[in-house]
């Protein structure tokens, strides 16, 4: 992998040095360009009070070489403000002056869209965030995190079609969580995984609010599809506020705990979300019509009793429908390979 002479520097200032973020920028703003800082550091130290450590950077080239022979070994890239497809839309308050990458790097150029939810995320809001991903991923890169639940739904939805970007609160080597390392190698191999932190770095409390700023930065819009008073999905939307970008969410019935940050996002003015029609219209994008398989006409008397309520014991949907209970299951389970309903636990199903 070839870099410039300026990225080559910033690839060097971040992962080469010892200097905090607040000397890093120190650093280039006294220095003309970044190279500059790179060839002859300790001319701008003073900046710092640190003439001392120029003696420590002596050995910069060979550290330098050393770390990107390892980065291309391991098959990632770098990615700095200055490369030519550093996204324009992530260039906001603090942006990482270097990512590391790792996948389809090309990603990088496309419209993106971030979709996130809290870790308990309800089955229903789930399977409609899949489908929601799924369309979107027709025309924009779906961004997301690695967790369970709102995470894993959106990369469900966009797994398929490769346009997807993850992004991690630690360095591309390791995972969190540890039990998603084969979902998080299937990414790799059809999307992108992308991280500001140098490989071996494990995730840190604060790395997951620093790793939400991303998301946010990189995403034209934000829809969170469920998240608890204190979850981190709201940080991602408020940080989405912050950018100027638009934040959609799914409406939740009051008191239901896996959405009181949903409804307080919409409280305060986010796109209320039911169905992928209502952020293509927002985008000037085409609707189009359902392409679910027909219902019998069995499965049509379950489905409209479902949505009358919304969520149901399977029982229950048998008695109102006047179906065999007997028969209930098998047509439940038609309807969920259909798209149209989903299992809510319990035996409980839920429209989507």
């Amino acid at each position: 992998m070839k870099y410039t002479e300026d990225e080559r520097a910033l690839i060097w200032l971040h992962a080469c040095t010892e200097f905090d973020p607040r000397e890093k920028i120190a650093l280039l703003r006294a220095a003309p360009s970044p190279s500059a800082l790179f060839s002859h550091p300790e001319r701008y130290l003073s900046a710092l009070g640190k003439e001392e450590v120029a003696e420590g950077l002596s050995m910069r080239s060979e550290r330098l070489e050393r770390f990107l022979a390892e980065l291309e070994e391991s098959g990632y890239f770098a990615v700095t403000v200055e490369s030519c497809d550093y996204p324009e839309a992530l260039k906001i308050a603090s942006p990482p002056l270097v990512m590391f990458g790792a996948g389809r790097r090309e990603l990088l150029k496309e419209r993106k869209f971030c979709i996130v939810g809290s870790r308990i995320t309800p089955s229903w809001a789930a399977a409609l965030g899949s489908r929601i991903a799924e369309r979107l991923s027709r025309d924009f890169a779906v961004v997301t995190g690695l967790a369970e639940g709102g995470d894993c739904a959106a990369i469900r939805g966009a797994l398929m079609s490769g346009k997807l970007i993850c992004v991690l609160p630690n360095g591309l080597d390791t995972c969190y969580p540890a039990a998603h390392a084969a979902l998080k190698e299937e990414v790799r191999r059809v999307g992108l995984l992308l991280s500001e932190y140098l490989p071996g770095e494990t995730a840190k409390k604060y790395s997951f609010h620093a790793r939400n700023r991303i998301l946010a930065g990189l995403a034209e819009g934000t829809l969170v599809i469920s998240a608890g008073e204190r979850s981190g999905a709201l940080i991602t939307a408020y940080d989405a506020v912050d950018f100027g970008r638009d934040v959609f969410a799914f409406p939740y019935n009051p008191g239901t705990a896996q959405g009181v940050g949903c409804n307080e996002l919409l409280k305060r003015g986010a796109y209320v979300c039911t169905g992928i029609q209502d952020i293509l219209e927002v985008y000037h994008l085409k609707e189009e019509t359902d392409v679910r398989q027909p219902l019998t006409e069995e499965e049509t008397r379950a489905y409209e009793v479902l949505q009358a309520e919304g969520e149901l014991h399977a029982a229950v949907i048998a008695d109102r429908a006047g179906i065999p209970v007997y028969q209930m299951a098998a047509i439940l389970a038609s309807l969920e390979l259909k798209g149209y309903v989903v299992k809510a636990g319990g035996n409980r199903y839920s429209c989507v």
